[in-house]
């Protein structure tokens, strides 16, 4: 049995869409904290963290929008996050968009510094989230987290981490990718992510590539986190993303990677971003995401 903090990050400056802000909300009517407890888990703490509404802000650095309020959010984040492992507490993380995971990220990486080691993370997204300033084609950082959770951005969120990144491309993998600009072309080859596009899936089976990819994760490292983004998911099962993409995870392929990590039995944090209510069809994408979370913490069928 697990004691479980869940984090709310209503925000939405990171993405080009709103509405994810309300993506924590949606997944609790979904009945997230039944289910954890019903699994054998206890919630011993919910916390909520938020921004001003985009109307109230000044946009800042077009190549790089809303950078002051986004590194405010995170910060508090990764504080937040490495508290609650101190306290021996497993993180959950709700978004928002996919910026909030330079918070949780750094905040595990933190913790297991201290230790002397360091972590593996499984991104599951149609997206890559490597672009910088430099190459994002929007200038929103929900585009971005990865890189800079690698050591490349804006100098104030990569700091978030500490003295170094909180990642080693070594020990990271992305999965379902299928929608990546030129400039992050570039950069996966430049720093040696391991990226498991829809296609390779499809041609290899994603099973065989989600075995891989854990493997890698967990080569030398204190165990995964899950960054989850529910555009990974195909939009006729996950109608209520930002940024749908077709050509997705099935239900099946979805479950199966969660299930997958959970059998590690080395999980550190799980985090589901980008859901939108805004646009999804009656909590649909909220109930999936309900299922998905659970599957990490070890729901099986049997």
């Amino acid at each position: 049995m697990s004691h479980i903090a869940i984090g709310n990050v209503h925000m939405d400056l990171g993405a080009g869409r709103r509405g994810v802000d309300m993506g924590p909300s949606a997944i609790h009517l979904a009945g997230l904290n039944k289910g954890i407890e019903q699994l054998g888990h206890t919630v011993v703490d919910t916390f909520a963290l938020g921004v001003r509404s985009q109307e109230m802000l000044e946009v800042g650095d077009p190549h790089a929008r809303f950078l002051e309020e986004i590194t405010q959010v995170c910060s508090a984040l990764a504080d937040r996050v490495e508290s609650a492992l101190e306290s021996g507490q497993f993180p959950v993380m709700l978004g928002g968009d996919h910026s909030v995971a330079i918070g949780t990220i750094s905040g595990i990486a933190r913790y297991w510094r201290k230790r002397g080691k360091h972590i593996g993370v499984l991104w599951v997204d149609a997206h890559t989230d490597v672009n910088t300033p430099t190459t994002s084609p929007s200038g929103n950082i929900h585009g971005m987290p990865l890189a800079v959770l690698l050591g490349h951005g804006p100098k104030e969120l990569v700091a978030i981490a500490g003295d170094r990144p909180a990642l080693d491309a070594r020990n990271v993998c992305v999965i379902g990718a299928r929608d990546v600009d030129t400039g992050e072309s570039s950069f996966v080859r430049d720093v040696g992510l391991r990226v498991y596009t829809m296609s390779e899936l499809d041609e290899r089976g994603t099973a065989l590539c989600a075995r891989e990819a854990i493997e890698r994760c967990l080569d030398g490292t204190a165990g995964i986190h899950l960054s989850f983004d529910l555009d990974g998911v195909d939009p006729q099962h996950a109608p209520g993303v930002g940024t749908a993409v077709p050509g997705g995870l099935n239900l099946r392929e979805s479950h199966l990677i969660c299930e997958k990590v959970a059998a590690t039995r080395r999980v550190l944090g799980v985090e589901m971003v980008e859901l939108n209510p805004v646009i999804d069809n009656e909590n649909r994408t909220g109930k999936l995401a309900v299922w998905l979370i659970l599957s990490a913490l070890g729901k099986t069928i049997l």
